[in-house]
């Protein structure tokens, strides 16, 4: 059983501890204060307030509409929900343009209960990092397929499967880490490029739709419950209701799956 009730909270550092004594980590978004509860009571490590609320809860056709409002809303939900899990809230579209833009959007989040802030991106976006970093707010980087990008993308594609591609990702991970991220979230993007970047840095990776090689996984729940979202459903995600016979069974089942290294396999990687 994966429940770690009696566990003590997680902090930022002890993420970094985790990687070095090889503890996957075991990641699921949440909206909520029920699933928040569940969640925290039943194996998983970090909880993400994905701007994904914009598509699975909202009804969007991206995450581009959501606001700084609508995260701290439903971070200040889930954050009653939580008393072992990490909770992670994602800094929406363009909250992030500049550095001290990014210091209010991040302001508010950490007050209405996150403990670390997620945005995609490097480029600019090591500026904003630094800047947060050096202000005692603790960040996590996403690369790969970043999903604020769809419209530069032209959708929702599998990103560094070039030689090119994939040199510049293992570059951008080394210097988000540099400019104080202290985790990394990899999505679509090939296994053996994600076990590398995994294996450059000192911070841990999570991946989506990456492979079994990083430090640990992240799934959006309505996914992860076999819920129909409207959304094409990636190849990386997996039902775990199905298996679970429960929420709670399913999340048990997450949690076993990815600290075995049961999940995610062939089937769900790229």
């Amino acid at each position: 059983m994966s429940t770690h009730a009696d566990s003590k909270p997680w902090t930022v550092p002890a993420l970094a501890d985790a990687k070095r004594e090889g503890r996957r980590l075991v990641m699921l978004t949440a909206y909520d204060n029920s699933f928040a509860r569940v969640l925290d009571a039943n194996g998983v490590d970090l909880v993400l307030i994905g701007d994904s609320l914009g598509m699975v809860v909202q009804g969007h056709d991206s995450t581009l509409p959501v606001t700084v409002d609508d995260i701290v809303y439903h971070t200040r939900a889930v954050a009653r929900g939580l008393n072992r899990a990490l909770l992670v809230s994602d800094l929406p579209f363009q909250s992030d343009a500049t550095p001290e833009r990014a210091l209010d959007a991040a302001i508010a989040l950490l007050q209405a209960g996150a403990e670390m802030v997620k945005l995609e991106g490097a480029g600019h976006k090591l500026d904003v990092i630094r800047f947060l970093a050096e202000r005692d707010i603790p960040v996590c980087a996403h690369l790969g397929l970043t999903p604020q990008s769809v419209l530069k993308f032209g959708g929702y594609r599998v990103q560094g499967r070039d030689e090119a591609a994939a040199a510049r990702l293992r570059e951008e991970a080394r210097a988000v880490a540099e400019a104080g991220a202290q985790l990394l979230v990899l999505e679509c993007v090939p296994s053996s490029l994600a076990a590398a970047i995994t294996a450059d840095l000192a911070i841990p990776t999570i991946g989506i739709g990456a492979g079994p090689g990083c430090d640990g996984q992240v799934l959006v729940l309505h996914d992860f419950l076999g819920l129909d979202t409207g959304h094409r459903r990636p190849k990386f995600v997996k039902d775990f209701l199905a298996e679970g016979g429960s929420v709670a069974g399913a999340v048990r089942a997450y949690a076993d799956a990815v600290r075995s290294g049961a999940f995610p396999d062939d089937a769900h990687s790229y």
